[in-house]
């Protein structure tokens, strides 16, 4: 069953059950009410008439009159107040009664006080008032004087209303039942569309939004699932891109390790089935050896960049900067001097909190690749100052076209020269992750035939463009 149904539902049975109440309550008190000003009314008129009866009775001088001449007289003052409404009694005893009803004088003496007592009688579909009152002329005897009334209209007319009331409450009723199912419906609307939005979602359309712009429940409701499928959104596109770069990663892995595999296994099948030269062997055997050299580096970096990929825990220490400059000077001054090639190092910075080891592999991979750049008598710089390294060299450059991308994996701007040189095109992606932990970013500049610097600069450091 639908939200809105039972909603509804349970407002309409609390609806029903109040109204009802209500209802009858309203109507038993005008049944109540009207019966009070009926009895009100006809007990004035007892009253009035017993004072005029007893005013009449005490100037007649009936002492004086006979039996049959009292009854005459009695019977004309009866006549003459009311002879279908009032019955006389003499010491409880009927004297006069010119009603159409039969009287039960009462056992006791309820009607010989000088107050009204009244009591209603029903028979069958009748409703007969009876009230009486003692005359107050207590010289003539006791007289009581007593009043019946058929009723029967008024409570007619008391059922009446309460028809009518009863059946403005139902109608009002069914009308609050009608707009009650309408407002619901359309109060619980926005439910629907993000019952729709959410069954989009799950389809796998994750630009659905829910449109409500309401500030009451619903309203909040929504925007926190808005606010919930733009994350979905955001954490499934990262995981696609993720998945996208880790799947073309393996592609070009896959590529990568093609060529030397190819080439392994091709000097080795002629060392195996082929005479050759002792030269010949040593150049295969030279070849093989530099092919696994480089299949060496290949899988060290690729598991390198992986592994930061997947942990993000690195662990920070104090590190003086002209000392590591010095330690990557001392590391690089070899293999800069077999290319014929000068490193020149200058550090004007503070102590900061970085990985010693794995910022070490990103200058010492920016140094590399300008190596691989350069001319045999040019010069590579490191260079430090407040907040902000570069490497700069003099080499070919790089195209304009390329400096977008050359920090994806596997992407080589000179895949042949890249290749000569041993590379395999990861070092500036591990450099850009490297960069990355440590809260910086690089800044890649390059002119072709002119040079190419690029710099790591820290969280606090606006300059360059970021690539």
């Amino acid at each position: 069953m639908k939200l809105w149904i039972k909603l509804s539902l349970a407002t309409i049975l609390v609806l029903l059950f109040t109204t009802g109440l209500s209802g009858v309550v309203t109507i038993w008190h005008t049944a109540r009410y009207h019966e009070q000003k009926t009895l009100e009314q006809y007990e004035q008129l007892l009253h009035s008439t017993a004072l005029a009866l007893g005013m009449e009775l005490e100037h007649s001088g009936m002492r004086s009159y006979s039996a049959v001449t009292k009854n005459a007289y009695l019977n004309y003052l009866m006549q003459k107040y009311g002879p279908e409404q009032f019955i006389l009694l003499c010491d409880q005893q009927i004297v006069c009664n010119l009603t159409p009803f039969d009287l039960h004088p009462a056992p006791d003496d309820r009607w010989n006080s000088p107050e009204a007592k009244s009591v209603i009688q029903k028979s069958g579909e009748q409703y007969i008032l009876i009230t009486g009152q003692a005359v107050p002329d207590r010289h003539m005897g006791n007289y009581t004087l007593v009043l019946v009334q058929d009723i029967s209209d008024q409570y007619a007319d008391i059922r009446q209303q309460a028809l009518l009331t009863g059946g403005l409450c139902l109608g009002g009723a069914l009308l609050a039942v009608f707009l009650l199912f309408v407002l619901t419906r359309k109060i619980l609307a926005p439910l629907q569309s993000l019952r729709q939005a959410a069954e989009h979602i799950r389809q796998g359309k994750l630009h659905e939004r829910v449109h409500v712009h309401t500030g009451d429940e619903v309203g909040i409701v929504a925007n926190a699932f808005n606010a919930m499928a733009e994350q979905i959104e955001a954490q499934l596109t990262a995981l696609s891109q993720l998945s996208e770069q880790r799947r073309q990663m393996l592609g070009s892995l896959a590529h990568e390790l093609k060529t030397p595999m190819t080439s392994i296994i091709g000097y080795t099948d002629t060392l195996l089935h082929v005479n050759v030269k002792e030269e010949q062997q040593k150049r295969a055997l030279t070849h093989i050896y530099q092919e696994s050299r480089r299949l060496e580096r290949l899988s060290s970096k690729l598991m390198r960049l992986i592994g930061m990929y997947d942990n993000e825990s690195i662990s920070f220490v104090l590190t003086d900067m002209s000392a590591l400059f010095a330690h990557i000077k001392e590391l690089e001054q070899l293999p800069l001097a077999q290319k014929q090639l000068t490193l020149h190092t200058s550090c004007h910075m503070e102590p900061m909190l970085l990985d010693p080891d794995l910022f070490e592999s990103l200058l010492i991979n920016l140094i590399d690749n300008s190596a691989k750049a350069s001319c045999p008598g040019s010069r590579i710089e490191l260079i430090g100052e407040q907040n902000r390294i570069w490497v700069k060299d003099s080499g070919h450059g790089i195209p304009h076209k390329e400096l977008g991308r050359v920090t994806e994996a596997f992407y080589m701007a000179d895949k042949a020269r890249s290749r000569k040189e041993g590379g395999c095109g990861l070092g500036l992606s591990l450099c850009t992750e490297i960069a990355r932990l440590h809260g910086a970013r690089l800044v890649i500049e390059s002119t072709e035939g002119v040079g190419t610097r690029v710099s790591v600069l820290f969280s606090d450091s606006s300059e360059g463009s970021v690539t």
